[in-house]
């Protein structure tokens, strides 16, 4: 087994722990043995099976900024909180695939669509009712979880209000963004005045950079008891001179255009990479998605081609909105490697005209740089003192690997 197999099995075997606990606990709350599985099969069903990046990060923040490997109560604490930040995720895709109308996720059918777990399953042609708006009450009990697993390992801990509070900010700015892009884009609308660069960023910053990012990160400098601010006696200066860092906005500053770094990135992969390296076939174009690609573009066209992608955008088939026969040709009639038809092979027409692919490459230049000045700008050399001058032993302040790390894997990345 190889060490990243390693360190996610790992990880995964605390979500066993978790799991158990969880439902070990509407047991004794006496809910019937039917609700008592089907939270169980909520759990197993919508929290496992992703990449578990956002729940790693927490683990691996924590063993950066200790400089060392953890003990096993540290560390499954640190997994705990992962796992936490993974059912803050769960509680997001189950109510977004609802919203959407999705039909799968992860390969296989969207919770809202699979089988009612209250009816045992059959091999016979006999249909059993699909979760479908029981799917409204699993959501925000995925994300009660959270508090229930919190008060049971941190309760004691001084910082124990401060990850509560920071669980609620989190899930409170995604919900915003989700609400931001759901008007934008609302479902069999397409309408592209409502887009803009400036809308983008704003949905990018609160539906995806804040829990992605900076959450993580965040839980694991409570966990290390880095405090809202602290000072550092600078090597080589003149006598008792010292820098006041505030850690967590200095963590917000670089962590969240990172992930809008992380997410154009991600939706100009879905118009440029080849199926066969992403991973899947891309849909943001006929998906209707407010991405970085059609705002870019928008921007660069001219005005004939910003009347084609009016045309075309948002459509799986082969005829132009507002064309013969276009309000009833919505079918994708493209090569396996595409999504839709022709209507979605003219939007990336115009998307290679424009020069989208070397817009993307100047602007990742760009901000991998300023990311990278950002990052050296947390002090690494000095001593950490507190306000009497006194050496602090009590955490060792930020460390910029923290934040390489993150920035190095998705740095040139091709899926």
């Amino acid at each position: 087994m190889s060490s990243k197999a390693a360190r996610r099995a790992r990880f995964e075997a605390v979500f066993d722990i978790i799991r158990d606990e969880l439902v070990g606990h509407c047991t004794k709350e006496g809910l019937p043995t039917e609700a008592v599985g089907w939270y169980r099969k909520s759990l197993e069903y919508n929290v496992q099976g992703g990449k578990l990046n956002r729940g790693m990060a927490v683990v691996d923040t924590v063993e950066i900024l200790k400089g060392r490997n953890l003990t096993e109560e540290e560390y499954v604490n640190a997994a705990i909180l992962g796992w936490s930040v993974e059912l803050l995720q769960a509680y997001f895709l189950v109510a977004d695939d609802l919203m959407d109308g999705s039909i799968t996720r992860r390969g296989q059918p969207c919770w809202y669509r699979s089988q009612n777990p209250t009816f045992p399953p059959s091999s016979s042609s006999k249909k059993y009712p699909a979760i479908g708006l029981i799917a409204v009450n699993d959501a925000p009990m995925l994300k009660s979880a959270i508090f229930q697993l919190l008060k049971t390992h941190f309760r004691r801990e001084s910082y124990y209000m401060d990850i509560v509070e920071l669980f609620h900010d989190m899930a409170y700015k995604t919900e915003m963004g989700q609400l931001t892009d759901m008007v934008t884009a609302p479902p069999e609308v397409v309408d592209l005045a409502r887009f803009s660069l400036e809308r983008y960023s704003v949905i990018v910053r609160f539906k995806t950079a804040y829990y992605s990012f900076h959450l993580p990160v965040a839980l694991a400098m409570y966990m290390c008891h880095i405090p809202e601010t602290y000072a550092v006696r600078l090597p080589d200066s003149v006598e008792d001179a010292t820098k006041t860092l505030h850690p967590y906005d200095l963590t917000l500053s670089i962590l969240i255009p990172l992930g809008e770094y992380f997410q154009i990135q991600d939706d100009f992969l879905d118009f440029s990479a080849p199926p066969a390296v992403l991973g899947k076939v891309g849909t943001d174009i006929v998906d209707n998605k407010c991405s970085w690609c059609i705002n870019t573009a928008m921007k660069l066209c001219t005005p004939e081609q910003r009347s084609v992608l009016d045309r075309n955008y948002g459509r799986k088939g082969d005829i132009e909105a507002d064309a013969e026969g276009g309000e009833h040709d919505m079918k994708a009639e493209g090569r396996e490697d595409e999504a839709g038809g022709l209507c979605e092979a003219r939007v990336k027409e115009v998307y290679e005209a424009v020069g989208l692919r070397k817009a993307y490459a100047e602007y990742e230049q760009r901000v991998y740089a300023e990311l990278n000045e950002l990052i050296d700008t947390i002090p690494e050399d000095g001593v950490i003192v507190d306000e009497k001058g006194q050496k602090v032993t009590e955490h060792g302040g930020l460390r910029r690997q923290v934040f390489r790390s993150f920035l190095e894997k998705i740095h040139g990345r091709g899926k």
